[in-house]
Parts: C-alpha cells; structure tokens; sequence
C-alpha cells in the first residue's frame, strides 16, 4: 500500500510551490490513475513516492513504513520500484538486453542471472528477438516495451509510470498499456499512472485528479 501525508514540495526557497497539502492512499495491487493538466504537480508526485526526490514536508509510508527509513535507498528502490517514464531514457550504447539488466547491479546479482531474469522479462513484452539490438535499431513501441521490461525485471511491488503512451501513436499506446496492466497484475504489484489520457484513466480501478499542487475529487 501506498499512503501519502500532507506531501509539500516547493522548490527555489518557496517561490515555486509544485505541492500543496497531498494525501491520498492506494491499495495493494490497485492501479490507480494520476490525471492532471501539465504541470501541476503529477511528476513531482511520481518522484516523491519513487524516491527520487524529498518532500518539503509531509510522509510517504510503504507498507506502513516511512520511505525515509530505508537504507540504503539505491537498493531499496532496485528492488520494490519500477519506473516508466514517457521517453524510454534507455542508454544508446547498449542492447535491450543490457538495458534490461541495469537495474540489478545495485542487487549484487551475478551476471548468468541477470541474463536469465531480463531476457525472461524480455520475452513476456515480445521482445525476445531484438534483445541484441539497441535502442536506435527499434521502433517507439519497441523501445517503450523494453522500458517496461526493465522496470519490471525486479519485481518490484510499485510501479510509476509517468505519460507511458504520450511518446506513441494511440494503437501503439494501447498495446503498451495492455502489457503495463497485464505485467502488473500478474506480478500483484501497485500501479501509480500519471496521464492526462480519459481513455487510460476509464481503465484503472480509481482516479486522483490534480490541479495546481492539490489532489481534489478521488475517485
């Protein structure tokens, strides 16, 4: 479970208020959607709960643990967040199998299983035969795919995803969310989804709506 508390985040001593007083909860294994017009407040939120940033004030609990306890946070994050941005932000150099990996080097997992576990998530997103390939040799849909396989390979009990389908064209889009819905309730993870997209929002199980900082009529 996800539990928000009174979530402040300003930035440039106060001028820049992104949050303003955000609670909210999400049920173990619910995906939930995070609607809002630009800026107002949806990535801030994706980045507090992920770990990647620190409220101005306010608590995030996990599981009924406050996020600020875990130590150390790199591994804390490797093993129960999975994060899907809108740009896939894979690394050019490396296959989609090698991207796939990356996130379990904080693990201390050996190379043979590293191997195993990404190309196993490999396959369940289709994937399997342009592991060798990188990034630049793919379609969008393709690349967004392997993102997905990546942040999942771990397991992790959350995922985040901020705009996963604003980068493609709608058909691929449905696709991508397909696999994110299927891969997250197969892995009874919690699902965090922040879009502007109705038709995403219609296929959740609750939607938070925010405007200006402030999360308001959660439905």
């Amino acid at each position: 479970m996800i539990v928000a508390k009174n979530l402040v985040k300003h930035y440039d001593g106060g001028l820049v208020k992104a949050l303003n007083g955000v609670s909210f909860e999400v049920e173990k294994g619910a995906v939930a959607a995070l609607m809002g017009p630009s800026g107002c407040g949806k990535s801030t939120l994706l980045n507090l709960v992920g770990a990647l940033d620190t409220p101005t004030s306010g608590e995030i609990l996990i599981d009924g643990r406050d996020i600020s306890s875990y130590e150390p946070l790199d591994r804390f994050r490797a093993r129960t967040i999975g994060f899907v941005f809108q740009f896939h932000h894979l690394i050019p150099g490396l296959s989609l199998l090698e991207n796939t990996e990356l996130p379990m080097y904080p693990l201390g997992i050996s190379k043979k299983e590293m191997k195993k576990r990404a190309t196993e998530m490999l396959v369940k997103v289709g994937l399997v035969e342009r592991m060798d390939f990188p990034p630049t040799k793919v379609s969008g849909g393709e690349r967004q795919r392997a993102a997905i396989a990546r942040a999942l390979v771990n397991g992790p009990s959350i995922i985040l995803a901020d705009e996963p389908t604003g980068s493609v064209d709608t058909e691929t889009g449905q696709a991508i969310l397909d696999h994110l819905i299927h891969l997250c309730h197969s892995q009874g993870a919690t699902m965090l989804i922040a879009t502007h997209n109705q038709d995403i929002a219609a296929r959740t199980d609750r939607v938070l709506h925010m405007k200006d900082g402030v999360l308001y009529d959660a439905i």
